[in-house]
């Protein structure tokens, strides 16, 4: 595992978080943030929708930016929160910051994604109510296959958008020249977002790029991965560091 040389594109606070883990275990990452959190400013419909928030049987929140965004706005207008209220995640890591809030917050054990969330006893349980409400705390535009398969079991679904990703501006060659420089065999994502800005920002030389390997947070960003001519794609079955730590461990690195 200490033979891989990792590029990181999360968020830069993430990054921070995910390189001094792996530093632990000995294994050496380079941090380029692809993806920069940019607050929405609040308007009347998110006003709206939190201060009817009693209305909803179950609360998602489905990353930490919306997590703590979300409990600004909760702190501003529900001091004290509906107290028969369950709250869910997609991670542990933004189901901590929930439930360090004093919120009964519930997320799945195995995988950091939408299908993991729908199979929770727990979410099942909270939506056994006779006009089941939720609303889904995210970033503008975010993926829309929980609510809909949430409508079609009959529940009513709102989105609370909080804030948007966006790829930072770097100077043309920085990807490549980062990867070249730190002789890096690794490359991490942990969206499809950040892998399309992945490839935005690699430009002509992403077929390149394309030939290392590319760890990943879920099958369905393996198969986008797959479809965009990436050949070693490493599903890690969630998007948290433990995920990646255990994919490193199965996976040797490459030979230098």
């Amino acid at each position: 595992m200490t033979n891989w040389r990792l590029l990181l594109t999360r968020p830069l606070d993430e990054c921070q978080a995910v390189a001094a883990a792996l530093a632990e275990q000995q294994v050496f990452s380079s941090s380029l943030p692809l993806l920069a959190i940019e607050p929405l400013e609040e308007t009347p419909e998110q006003r709206g929708l939190i201060a009817e928030l009693d209305r909803y049987c179950a609360i998602v929140v489905v990353s930490k930016p919306a997590a703590r965004l979300g409990l600004q706005l909760l702190d501003r207008y529900w001091p004290q929160p509906p107290a028969a209220q369950h709250w869910f995640s997609v991670g542990a890591a933004t189901g901590s910051l929930l439930e360090d809030r004093g919120l009964p917050t519930s997320w799945p054990e195995v995988g950091d994604d939408s299908e993991a969330l729908l199979a929770l006893p727990r979410l099942a349980e909270a939506l056994a109510t006779a006009e089941p409400r939720v609303l889904i705390m995210r970033g503008e535009g975010g993926r829309d296959f929980l609510a809909e398969r949430l409508r079609a079991q009959g529940v009513t679904v709102d989105y609370l958008e909080l804030y948007r990703r966006c790829l930072p501006d770097y100077p043309a060659g920085t990807l490549v020249q980062r990867v070249a420089s730190e002789r890096l065999n690794g490359l991490v994502v942990s969206s499809g977002q950040g892998l399309e800005n992945l490839q935005r920002l690699a430009g002509d030389a992403w077929p390149e790029l394309a030939r290392l390997t590319l760890f990943v947070p879920s099958p369905r960003v393996a198969e986008q991965a797959a479809e965009a001519g990436a050949s070693n794609v490493v599903d890690c079955r969630g998007a948290s560091t433990t995920a990646l730590l255990a994919a490193l461990e199965q996976h040797p690195a490459p030979a230098p």
